[in-house]
């Protein structure tokens, strides 16, 4: 092999670089980080909701379905902080989709 032909570290290092550049999407950390941050203002936004809901009416079953969303949203965050992201999206948005469902279906 003539030394043309080699990597370098010079070279190899510039691959790399280039590899890095290309790659395109979120980093683990922040991808984290945006659903820690995303579950945080969705559980502010259950929040509101349930009290506007509950202003309106006095049910059980609107503390129980807006309460079991909050409380996946907080499941959501701590699943993100430790890494476990796609699990968290799945739960979040198949929660929230079911929590909207039994809002328009079963809630007064």
């Amino acid at each position: 092999m003539s030394a043309s032909e080699q990597d370098t570290p010079e070279t190899e290092a510039a691959t790399e670089a280039d590899e890095l550049a290309e790659r395109t999407g979120l980093t683990p950390r922040q991808a984290r980080l945006l659903r820690v941050v995303v579950g945080a203002v969705l559980l502010v936004v259950m929040g509101v909701v349930l009290a506007v809901r509950l202003a309106a009416h006095t049910s059980v079953l609107v503390v129980g379905v807006y309460g079991l969303a909050m409380i996946l949203c907080g499941v959501v965050i701590e699943l993100s902080r430790n890494g476990r992201t796609r699990l968290a999206t799945w739960l979040l948005a198949g929660g929230l989709l079911t929590a909207l469902a039994l809002d328009w279906l079963v809630l007064p």
